[in-house]
Order: structure tokens, then sequence, then C-alpha cells
């Protein structure tokens, strides 16, 4: 087998799979990289030519990096070779990081601060729902049940959650689809929006703010998590609104911060 067969039966079975385009870009990437870098047919590469050519085309790159780039290696060649070159390779471990947070009234000048109105309802959305940005653009108008103030969204992996609608935005959603009736998605009239065009979005209003903290999309997901956890919501909630299939990765956001140190203090003060 060459390299361009084995790269598009890679991309076949990616796609029968149902992976992201984020995802199926990554795997790709790597994997082309790598049998570029071998210079040999695919059935011939072993575990020390992965070895290598992590360590002579991603030393400089991050633990996070290396670890997609394993994945990828490992999925292509278990799928398509049904073997695992990358078995006794030691993966990095990625170092833990607190995820950094929006105060509420930073959130409130950066939506008061959105151009139009459409800008302004989509970081809304993100943040007063905490979804993906992915899973924002794919909305749909018949994915909201105004009835029960709910949000019906297909998350990773095509799991369905549902995802609480708060009242005022529910208003305003219901607004916005009487006067977009032509609109196929939430937010755009035959396609989704990509997921970049809201990046831009946030990243000139936090320009124009002169907000230091990096402004993103998962952002507001992160600060819509922590700021229900400093209210008092409990993680498993917490866990099913999000959509996260472990615990643990919701448990990121049990740090503790500025107004759950206060709370804490104050409990401890009358110990």
């Amino acid at each position: 087998m060459d390299k361009q067969e084995f790269l598009k039966r890679l991309e076949t079975e990616l796609k029968i799979s149902k992976n992201s385009k984020h995802t199926i870009k990554n795997y790709f990437f790597f994997n082309s990289k790598l049998l570029e870098f071998c210079n040999k047919p695919p059935e011939q590469i072993t575990e020390q030519d992965v070895k290598q050519f992590l360590a002579e085309k991603l030393m400089d790159k991050s633990e996070g990096t290396i670890i997609l780039a394993l994945a990828a290696i490992r999925y292509a060649f278990t799928t398509i070779l049904n073997k695992d070159i990358t078995a006794g390779i030691k993966r990095p471990k990625k170092p833990r990081m607190l995820p950094e947070v929006l105060s509420q009234e930073e959130i409130a000048k950066i939506i008061n601060a959105a151009e139009t109105e459409k800008s302004k309802l989509m970081i809304k959305t993100l943040y007063y729902t905490g979804l993906r940005v992915s899973e924002l653009v794919n909305l749909k108008p018949e994915n909201i049940d105004f009835e029960n103030s709910q949000l019906i969204v297909v998350g990773k992996g095509n799991k369905q959650r549902r995802v609480i609608l708060n009242e005022k935005l529910k208003q305003e959603l219901k607004q916005w689809i009487e006067n977009h009736r032509d609109y196929k998605f939430l937010f755009s009239k035959e396609a989704p929006l990509t997921t970049r065009n809201i990046q831009k979005i946030l990243s000139k209003i936090s320009f124009k703010l002169g907000i230091k903290k990096q402004v993103t999309p998962h952002k507001l997901r992160h600060s819509f998590a922590t700021h229900l956890l400093e209210k008092g919501l409990d993680i498993r909630t917490i866990q099913a609104l999000l959509g996260h299939e472990n615990l643990a990765t919701t448990q990121i956001y049990t740090h503790l911060t500025k107004e759950l140190y206060r709370k804490a203090k104050e409990i401890v003060d009358i110990l």
C-alpha cells in the first residue's frame, strides 16, 4: 500500500466514524507527516520510526501536540493495518492547567461591546448555556424547546443533551427567530458559521476593551461552569449541562476561585 492509498483509507475511516472536521484534519496531518518523514510503505513503519519522527520533528512542540500525534498515528495504523506501532511509546504527561475565568463584570462588558445584534446574541448564548462553539454554530431553531426553557444540543460523539435556557435569553432568541424565519441555522441562513468567525468577533471586542485575558468561546464556557459552581450548583449537574462524559473533566472547575475562597473563609471563621 502506498502513502496516498493509506491516507485515503484513513480519511474514509474517520468520516465513517463521524469524527469532527477538526479531528480529521489533525489525524490526516500527523500521519501524512510521519509517512513523509519515513519515506517507506506504511506496512514497514515501526515503533522506532515513530520515536525518531517525534524526536526530530516534534521535540519543540507541547505535550498536548505530541499526545495528539500519537493518538492520530495509533488510530490510523490500528484501523487500517491492525497493528499498534505506538504501544511501547511513553506518553508525556499533559500539564494540568487551571482554566482562566472571566468575571461576570467582564462578560457583561464584552456583551455590551458587541457591534451587532447577532454578535451580542451569540456571545450571550455561549455564556448563558455553556455550549461549545461547535455546538453553537450548528444550532437550529427547532433545537430550542421554548415551552420547557431548554436547548436540545447534539454534542461530541453525536450525544444529545438538554441545556437550561436562561429566561431573558429565551425571549431574545424567540424574537430573533421570529425576525429571521428564512434562517436554516439559528445564526446563519444556509450553512453553519465557522467557529473562527466567532473567535474573531471575541478577539476584536477584547482588544477594544483592553482585556488582558485571552477571550475565547471556550473561556466563556469555563466562566459559565465556574460561576455556577460559585453560586452553589453541584458538580454532577454542571457535568450534565456541559456534556462531559467523565466527572474528572468537570472537576477542573473546582479550583479555589476568589468567591469560593471567600465563602469558605466565612464558614471557617465561625467554626
